[in-house]
């Protein structure tokens, strides 16, 4: 690992701890993605946050938009995160999975395997984080039991 790629990895680690310790999982490579995302039982919800260092992910999307939402009372029964520019590869198989334009940062709401809701990094900066919160729980009341 050279310099910048050190840097960066603990830059990263804190914005990747507000998420773990809020019970997401952190994938970190494609198999890891690969596992948890086949092993979404038909009757669970996953919300997955495609993680990022730009200001619309350490102002709006996390944590505040997550912490909000996850206070929700129907709230998705797993969590997970990829962290973009960190975890490349792990990033790239998630992509795949939602199969919307790659945008970081990012939400999808799977329920199952079917990807039901997807937020985008447009739906996100520059908005008000109270609207951002009220499309998340609105999702959650939709998808999630």
């Amino acid at each position: 690992m050279n310099a910048y790629e050190q840097y960066m990895k603990e830059l990263a680690q804190p914005m990747r701890s507000e998420l773990t310790n809020q019970g997401f999982e952190s994938l970190e490579t494609s198999e890891q993605v690969t596992q948890y995302m086949e092993n979404i039982g038909p009757n669970e919800t996953a919300f997955i946050v495609i993680n990022s260092v730009c200001g619309c992910a350490a102002g709006l999307a996390r944590p505040a938009a997550v912490t909000v939402a996850l206070q929700n009372d129907k709230k998705p029964t797993r969590t997970a995160t990829v962290f973009a520019g960190q975890d490349k590869e792990a990033t790239e198989t998630m992509r795949e999975y939602i199969a919307q334009v790659p945008s970081s940062p990012s939400m999808a709401i799977f329920k199952g395997k079917e990807l039901k809701y997807f937020m985008p990094r447009e739906h996100i900066e520059g908005r008000d984080i109270q609207e951002i919160c009220m499309d998340i729980k609105d999702a959650f009341d939709e998808y999630c039991d």
